[in-house]
This record gives C-alpha cells, sequence and structure tokens, in this order.
C-alpha cells in the first residue's frame, strides 16, 4: 500500500457507481494517490438496482477521503477544449500538478444500426466523445505534465471493440481504433520526456455502459432491463475461454500497474483485457 503517495492522478468517467473509472479511482486512491474525478454529470443515471440512493461525484469523493486521500470533483464535458482547459486550470490549482491520467470516459452510442443506416449526427457525437474528447484530455495533460518536467503516466482506454469489427457498431469501433493509434502516436512522441503512454482494450466488462441498450433489448423482447441484461450476460459469458465476464476491479489492477512504477519499461502498448477472447 502507498506506491503512489504523494502521486495526483485524474481520472475520468468515474461517477458512476458500476463504471470502470469509479473502481480505478478507489485503487488509486487505496494505493495513496490524490484524485481528480471527472464526469459530464456529477451525478450519472444507473439502470442498475440498487443504485438509486448513489451520490455520483460527491460520494466517490468522499470514498477517496476516507482512505486517507484528498479528492476533487469536476463536471465537464471533455469533448470541449475549453472545458478541458479548465479542468486543467482547477486541477493544478488545487495540487500542483498532474502526474497521471486515465481516460475512461466514453460512450456506446446506438447498438444495430448497421454503417448503411447509421445516422451522421450519432457519429459525429460518438466521434467526437470518444476520439475528439481523447486527444483533448491527453494533450492538454501531457503538456503539463511536460511543463512539470518528472514524467507521468497515461492510459487511455480503448476497447476490443477497437481491434476488430463489430456489426452494429461501427462508430464505436472507429472512434476506439482511433484511440488506440492516439496512444502508440503518443507514445512515441512523449518517450523523451519520460511520459509513458499505453492503452487498454476491454472486452466484456460488467458496467453501466450498455445500459440504454439493455433497456431497448428488454422493451423489444418483453422482458425488464435487468432480465435482459442477465440474459445478455449469460450469453456472452459462454463464448469467453476463461468463463465469465470481466469486472471493473479487473479493469483497475491493471490500471494500477500501469499508472505504478511496475510498467516501468512498457510504453505504446495496446493491452487487451478480455479473458481469452482473441
Amino acid at each position: 500500500m502507498g506506491t503512489l503517495k504523494g502521486k495526483v492522478a485524474l481520472v475520468t468517467g468515474a461517477a458512476n457507481k458500476r463504471s470502470m473509472g469509479h473502481e480505478v479511482v478507489l485503487r488509486l486512491a487505496n494505493e495513496g494517490a490524490n484524485i481528480i474525478i471527472v464526469d459530464k454529470e456529477p451525478k450519472p443515471r444507473s439502470l442498475f438496482p440498487g443504485d438509486e440512493s448513489w451520490g455520483g461525484m460527491d460520494d466517490v469523493v468522499k470514498e477517496v477521503k476516507a482512505v486517507g486521500g484528498d479528492a476533487m470533483g469536476i463536471a465537464a464535458d471533455i469533448s470541449k477544449s475549453k472545458e478541458v482547459d479548465d479542468i486543467i486550470a482547477q486541477s493544478v490549482k488545487k495540487f500542483g500538478r498532474i502526474d497521471i491520467l486515465v481516460h475512461c470516459a466514453a460512450i456506446r452510442g446506438p447498438v444495430g444500426p448497421t454503417i448503411t443506416e447509421l445516422s451522421e449526427q450519432d457519429w459525429k457525437v460518438i466521434l467526437d466523445v470518444n476520439t475528439t474528447g481523447a486527444f483533448l484530455i491527453a494533450r492538454a495533460v501531457a503538456n503539463q505534465m511536460i511543463k512539470k518536467g518528472e514524467g507521468g503516466k497515461i492510459v487511455l482506454f480503448g476497447s476490443l471493440a477497437g481491434t476488430k469489427g463489430v456489426p452494429g457498431s461501427g462508430a464505436y469501433c472507429v472512434s476506439k481504433w482511433g484511440v488506440i493509434g492516439l496512444a502508440k502516436t503518443m507514445a512515441l512522441e512523449l518517450a523523451k520526456y519520460k511520459i509513458h503512454v499505453n492503452a487498454i482494450n476491454p472486452g466484456a466488462i460488467i458496467t453501466n455502459l450498455r445500459d440504454n441498450a439493455f433497456s431497448k433489448m428488454g422493451e423489444d423482447q418483453g422482458m425488464s432491463t435487468e432480465e435482459a441484461r442477465q440474459a445478455d450476460y449469460a450469453k456472452v459469458s459462454s463464448v469467453v475461454p476463461l468463463g465469465r465476464l470481466g469486472t471493473t476491479k479487473d479493469i483497475a489492477d491493471l490500471v494500477y500497474f500501469l499508472a505504478s512504477d511496475q510498467s516501468a519499461y512498457i510504453t505504446g502498448e495496446a493491452i487487451i483485457i478480455g479473458g481469452g477472447m482473441t
């Protein structure tokens, strides 16, 4: 414990109780890091049973402070450059530095429409948030790390869908391919500054990301959202070699490795965490 003592980590997409970002915050905080929690919504909506009382960003800040760390929450849209600049300004004002960026924030977009059916508006929104958003926040944090001159760790979230085509998810796939390319390019450009940049590509992980898809699936099939969710989980688990879906803890453990000194000779990688799916 305490291997990140004194470090400051900025984690996006971390206000939802079931998000990968939330679990990453807890993992890094338990290792001693102070945390900047960024999400577009201070209290994102969750369709998981039992999440009705979740306080969102405020609750995450309390969790960090409960384990001895310091934290602040910032509600911002990472697809807008001015709001990203504000994130950096507020973070530096409070903590004086950013040592680690873990960029989890993303949207799934509509599931089902083929490329020939996908609207231009849906295409643009997904690319704006997932790819341009990753560029804006990674660029801003990297510039701060260069200015500080002490290196740093950047972890961007791609997806297993960013390594292959997925019918009905064209824009999402393209957006995550872009994030992987961004990470690999930044790793080469920033190596001279001792800034490590890696991407992780999660497979089927239990999160809120597909809440809306499960809601629509339930409506179409005459079942509840939770019944649709569990039916899908069972179907996907049956084709995962390890026999289960991934958890946010699985993700957080890998992120911690990449954010810590344990990965001192790793940069420019896109690591798949998918239970053997590839």
